[in-house]
């Protein structure tokens, strides 16, 4: 019997990593997050919501990612692991770009935040910033990037045109795949500042919520495109890291 090639084995393991971080997650605080949800609301104890979050998320994200990850193979995209990429092209240089972005995010999140009243954007409280940054970076990339981008490339570029305008067809999709990670980001945000529609966040706000996701949606494609999934998940992460963990920390 043939092994499973090494990309399939990172992937593997990406997700088992991300089940032990939902499992790990349900015992951080989780800051302002906590206050809309009472504590006997909670459907189990801790230790069994654990249990259910890790599970759900191998069979849920990992029968997703598989199917990405065979279409993205199908597509000739760039695997997890080609060897002709090195570490600092797949890894180094998507996380500094990413932390970079970061930055830009505390500069954009700082000027937009003086045009409402409801002020900045509130992060989770450390160390659950920590968990919750590489779990979006695992996660988000997975299903926003691996699953979405590679589906509806497929469906279009390889099903209805019958193999043409894959690049463009690649890029088409990368703006949609960006619309939608941005409104996946609205309901935990009307959480949080206790508004029940979307109209009711300040426009200022709104505009931010698009640049930030919308500028991460991109970036995290095109390295997806060059050097495969694991440059779309450092990116987020760089991201992630130094907007929620770092800035999180320090304001």
């Amino acid at each position: 019997m043939k092994p499973p090639s090494l990309s399939i084995r990172i992937y593997a393991g990406l997700v088992i990593l991300l089940a032990g971080l939902g499992a790990l997650n349900v015992f951080l605080p989780q800051g302002e997050f906590i206050a809309q949800i009472p504590t006997e609301r909670m459907p189990a104890s801790s230790p069994v919501m654990a249990l259910v979050t890790g599970l759900g998320i191998l069979l849920l994200y990992g029968g997703l990612g598989y199917l990405g990850l065979s279409l993205s193979t199908r597509l000739n995209f760039t695997p997890i692991w080609d060897k002709t990429i090195t570490p600092k092209q797949r890894l180094g240089v998507p996380l500094v770009v990413g932390l970079i972005m970061g930055i830009g995010f505390i500069l954009l999140d700082a000027i937009l935040s003086h045009f409402h009243q409801m002020g900045p954007l509130m992060h989770p409280p450390f160390p659950t910033s920590v968990v919750a940054s590489f779990s979006a970076a695992i996660g988000e990339e997975l299903i926003f990037r691996l699953v979405f981008i590679a589906f509806w490339v497929w469906l279009i570029s390889q099903v209805m045109l019958q193999g043409r305008a894959r690049t463009q067809v690649f890029w088409v999709v990368v703006m949609f795949s960006a619309i939608g990670f941005t409104f996946s980001h609205f309901p935990s945000v009307m959480v949080l500042y206790g508004g029940s529609v979307m109209s009711a966040l300040p426009a200022a706000m709104i505009i931010e919520l698009f640049l930030l996701n919308g500028s991460l949606s991109v970036v995290a494609a095109y390295y997806f495109w060059e050097v495969g999934f694991l440059g779309a998940v450092m990116v987020h992460l760089g991201a992630d890291l130094m907007w929620h963990v770092v800035w999180g920390l320090l304001s």
